[in-house]
């Protein structure tokens, strides 16, 4: 399938709803969403248009996303600024003919920068990539602060990545013990950790220093760099959940990097530059970090249509391994 040819007239129907008359229309990424990136010809202001998947989120969850985004804005943090249609919609109701699809259009202001993946991938000074981590510590912590200090609307509605929505029965990515890759000896050790971690979050709690709304993706491909300072993009899976879930996102992928130290230590210390984080919900991050990892397995047992992940069976050995040596805080 070609995303642009598949979703380009649905992309132009929902231009047209925002009143935007695009003087370029590029297709970006299709992965959970369908992104484009739009010049507006009537100022040149570089917009994104996403087409959202219409099994994921209702139209409460999404207006409640750029609810939550616009406040971000206001309190000076970078993010993409939601832009309403014509009527003072938040979002515009689009049909995609080749697959017989009603899905709803968002638009926002673009965000410039490089995302940090792409930095770390090409940076060959370690320090340089840890201080872009630091970065997003920080703006990740200055996020935390406005959303525990902030009172949503009425009718706010997003998902919660609380002990069931991690560890529960039916978590929000999926089962992750149930996943194929697992032998009937893993999936055992898989259940028994899932049955430990959701025990152990219970017992961690849900303190508001500890608890709000998190973006709950804040992976490195969705922090953009620019200017000085950190940018954070993709808020599709900001929920309900703990701190140190986004930090262990942050620093996840780098597990198995060679900086990875470094890597951790520069984003805590960019977090605590803005924002208090002690020691004992410190000692936390590897319990955040094995939820993340389980979590990513369920995500991919969810999609059974994409193409087997190459990391898969590395993801899986480290998990078991860290399954096996687990002793979350007392």
């Amino acid at each position: 399938m070609d995303p642009a040819a598949t979703f380009g007239a649905a992309a132009e129907a929902a231009l047209a709803a925002f009143g935007v008359a695009p003087a370029t229309l590029r297709f970006v990424h299709h992965s959970e969403n369908v992104t484009f990136r739009v010049t507006d010809a009537r100022d040149g202001s570089a917009l994104v248009l996403r087409l959202h998947r219409p099994w994921y989120h209702d139209i409460a969850e999404l207006r409640s996303e750029h609810e939550w985004t616009r406040a971000l804005v206001q309190a000076g943090i970078a993010a993409p600024e939601p832009l309403p249609t014509t009527d003072g919609a938040a979002f515009a109701q689009v049909a995609v003919a080749a697959t017989g699809e009603q899905r709803w259009a968002g638009l926002a202001r673009w965000v410039e920068g490089e995302m940090l993946a792409d930095i770390v991938a090409r940076e060959t000074d370690p320090a340089v990539a840890a201080g872009h981590f630091a970065k997003l510590g920080a703006v990740m912590a200055r996020m935390h602060d406005q959303a525990t200090g902030w009172t949503p609307p009425a009718g706010f509605k997003r998902h919660a990545l609380d002990e069931d929505g991690l560890m529960g029965p039916a978590p929000f990515w999926g089962p992750f013990w149930d996943h194929a890759i697992f032998s009937p000896e893993e999936r055992s050790l898989m259940l028994a950790t899932r049955d430990r971690l959701r025990a152990a979050l219970v017992r961690y709690g849900k303190a508001p220093q500890r608890y709000s709304l998190i973006h709950a993706d804040l992976h490195p491909k969705n922090v953009v760099i620019g200017a000085g300072s950190a940018a954070v993009i993709d808020f599709d899976d900001a929920g309900f959940g703990w701190h140190l879930y986004d930090l262990a996102v942050a620093l996840v992928a780098y597990e198995r990097h060679p900086d990875f130290a470094a890597f951790r230590d520069a984003c805590i210390a960019g977090y605590r530059s803005e924002r208090a984080l002690s020691d004992a919900d410190l000692a936390w991050l590897p319990t955040f970090l094995l939820v993340r990892n389980l979590a990513q397995i369920g995500w991919y047992h969810q999609r059974p249509e994409l193409p087997p992940s190459p990391g898969l069976p590395v993801l899986k050995q480290a998990v078991c391994d860290a399954a096996a040596r687990l002793v979350p805080p007392a």
